[in-house]
């Protein structure tokens, strides 16, 4: 089966050239996550880390610039 969203994004608000993470809990531990931003797959670097323990996901975004809402 495939793992479904227990909790999924939620809305957030941050200042431009600040941090944010975002964070979602899947029904499985481990299941394979793909970040997207519209049609664009996000792969980390100096702009994005991905981590993941468990069932919880979440993407860090660094440097925060209105283009990346």
């Amino acid at each position: 089966l495939p793992a479904l969203f227990k909790r999924e994004l939620q809305n957030t608000e941050a200042e431009e050239g600040g941090t944010l993470t975002l964070r979602c809990e899947l029904t499985k531990p481990k299941a394979p996550v793909e970040w997207r931003k519209g049609d664009t797959t996000l792969y980390p670097g100096l702009k994005y880390e991905m981590k993941q323990q468990g069932c919880t996901a979440e993407l860090v975004i660094f440097d925060l610039e209105l283009d990346d809402s």
